[in-house]
């Protein structure tokens, strides 16, 4: 899978580089590519902002220089994901769908926003006819400073789903969320007593049918809480 990432803050990818993401780059099964947005401006400020029609508090982010460094990573089979507090939510069903891709873009936008005519120019039927699809994203409902973050979350849940990134492939049957929304259950390691918490029993018994019983449910537990 190829990813570039667009941004003005290239080195918050910075860690990008280290555990599963970084051994899969080194595998080469996901190539990642940063892109600094302020080379690509022509002033001396190198200035990527501008406030907006109709009046507002902050800048929005220029669609010129947006489309000067989209252009040239729009190629067939693209999927360019616009991080927004708009968006959609997102899910482990999506990262699911994002890791079937072969070349995700993610457009990390500031102060508030991208220009939308760049949502619009990428989903005309010019690009639609080479399969370029513009996705809005969120990963929750809560404001970031900026789409950096974001796109460093989505990128590791899309690429741990990529055969061969995972050390164990087993890791992905039994996921923190699976497909029918369970939280994952509470996990024990020795010793079998740990400042006078025991591990519970059942784990201790052998019986497979019995602690799968007890996962779920403490599984089903957790959910409940959490709503």
């Amino acid at each position: 899978m190829k990813i570039d990432a667009v941004t003005i803050f290239p080195e918050y990818f910075a860690p990008a580089q280290l555990s599963l993401l970084g051994k899969a780059q080194n595998k080469g099964l996901v190539e990642l590519q940063v892109h600094d947005l302020r080379t690509f401006t022509s002033d001396n400020h190198n200035t990527v902002d501008d406030t907006p029609y109709g009046g507002g508090a902050g800048m929005v982010m220029l669609a010129e220089i947006w489309g000067k460094a989209l252009d040239p990573l729009m190629v067939e089979d693209t999927d360019l994901i616009v991080l927004t507090p708009a968006g959609k939510r997102f899910s482990q069903s999506m990262a699911a769908e994002f890791a079937a891709k072969s070349h995700l873009i993610f457009a990390c936008g500031r102060y508030e926003g991208i220009d939308d005519r760049v949502r619009q120019h990428y989903s005309s039927p010019e690009y639609q006819s080479k399969n370029v699809l513009v996705h809005e994203v969120s990963i929750g409902d809560y404001v970031l400073g900026g789409g950096e973050v974001a796109s460093l979350v989505m990128i590791e849940a899309i690429t741990r789903l990529i055969p061969g990134v995972l050390g164990n492939p087993e890791s992905l049957i039994e996921e923190s969320h699976n497909s029918d929304g369970y939280l994952e259950y509470p996990n024990y390691s020795k010793p079998q007593e740990w400042r006078g918490i025991p591990v519970p029993e059942i784990l201790l018994s052998g019986n497979h049918a019995e602690i799968a019983k007890w996962r779920a449910l403490q599984a089903n537990e957790r959910a409940k809480k959490n709503l």
